[in-house]
């Protein structure tokens, strides 16, 4: 983590107030926003804590039709739920097939606290401008969204460390994809967490003889990540407990700049929260489907070794930044070496893929156009093969 990297957390970390009552002289503070906040891979932004203060006492008001939710049915095609018995899981996926048989999918996992749905807007950018070649397929992991268990009594396997959700990750796939040699071409593409376990998924499905046309991670840097980690429960501490209402937790993630694009919030932030069927007065009546903190156990896991899988994948390599002063060194010497494609998208934040998913979209679009279908001319190689 660079030096300008450090002073610029620490600085924004000596700015969350003591509990004290907003005034005039606070509306800095309730306009600022850590959601650009580079590196940690950890999901939503904070909120300033003289707002959390605020919240226990606000009165309710009544839901903004301006951040309503949104359906995924205008983004994908279908909405499924496998059965991945060897997982015990239910797994709820989003689908919008290639058009054409030959054609790519890409294969997409979120990051922590959020769920398939924040790949929608994508989704839909890219069946348009691929023209239907290329399909998405976006899934829920286990304890997000609305993935569910199917243990005895509906228990949830707790354990979200990186070896499990590879496991549940490759199992999907198997269940979608039966059969290796009569599947579509596979790119895989994974937001903060889930860019580190599609990144070791990679070896096994090509192991299993899936045609893996390349990993696709989304502003996650192992450096970065781990730098960043000790920060996270002074950041958590600031968030929301809950909200009074859907479009409440909708308007939140906006207007601190969590996601900056209202509509891809309108439809994917609702499958992140859920109904706390509480009555009491000091429970929201929406909470968090995921608490952040709860996933604490296994965030070194998550990041740990990131840097050498991404760079170790036997097939085309691009990592998508929103900023450029997050390369650990092992990065910075792969990129100076030509092992892997680099992407910088400018006026986003952690939150890349929802804040401007045009612009994603058509950097995947060319990706997927250079390493798959140019691969064929004699003399062209994938990005990042030797």
């Amino acid at each position: 983590m660079s030096d300008l990297y450090r002073s610029a957390l620490s600085a924004r970390l000596a700015k969350l107030p003591p509990d004290i009552s907003l005034d005039d002289s606070d509306e800095d503070e309730e306009n600022d926003s850590l959601g650009s906040l580079p590196g940690s891979g950890m999901g939503p932004p904070a909120m300033p804590r003289t707002l959390k203060s605020l919240q226990k006492s606000k009165p309710k008001r009544e839901p903004n039709p301006a951040f309503s939710p949104l359906s995924a049915s205008s983004f994908f095609v279908e909405a499924v739920q496998v059965d991945v018995p060897s997982r015990h899981l239910d797994v709820r996926a989003y689908y919008t097939p290639p058009k054409f048989s030959g054609g790519t999918v890409m294969v997409c996992h979120h990051g922590a606290g959020y769920s398939g749905l924040s790949f929608a807007c994508v989704a839909k950018e890219i069946a348009d401008l691929s023209k239907g070649e290329c399909g998405l397929l976006s899934v829920d992991a286990r304890r997000h969204g609305k993935t569910t268990s199917t243990t005895e009594n509906n228990m949830e396997d707790e354990d979200l460390s990186v070896e499990v959700l590879v496991e549940d990750f490759v199992e999907v796939v198997q269940a979608i994809f039966k059969d290796p040699s009569m599947a579509t071409n596979l790119l895989l593409v994974g937001h903060s967490m889930g860019g580190s376990v599609i990144t070791r998924a990679c070896p096994i499905l090509l192991e299993k003889k899936y045609k893996v046309g390349g990993v696709v991670v989304l502003d996650v840097v192992e450096g970065s990540a781990l730098d960043a980690l000790p920060h996270m429960h002074g950041l958590l501490n600031a968030r929301p407990e809950g909200f009074d209402s859907v479009e409440e937790a909708v308007e939140w993630h906006v207007t601190t700049k969590a996601i900056r694009n209202p509509n891809s919030a309108r439809v994917s932030i609702p499958g992140i929260i859920v109904s706390s069927n509480s009555s009491s007065l000091t429970t929201p009546p929406y909470i968090w489907r995921t608490p952040l903190r709860s996933t604490a156990p296994y965030w070194t896991s998550w990041f740990t070794g990131l840097s050498k899988q991404f760079l170790s994948a036997r097939t085309a390599r691009l990592l998508i930044l929103a900023g450029t002063d997050r390369l650990d060194k092992e990065l910075m010497i792969g990129q100076m070496q030509g092992k892997f494609q680099m992407e910088v998208v400018p006026g986003v934040g952690h939150m890349l893929h929802e804040d401007d998913p045009t612009k994603l979209a058509q950097i995947l679009v060319d990706f997927w156009r250079r390493n798959e279908r140019l691969t064929s001319r004699i003399g062209v190689k994938k990005v990042g093969d030797l």
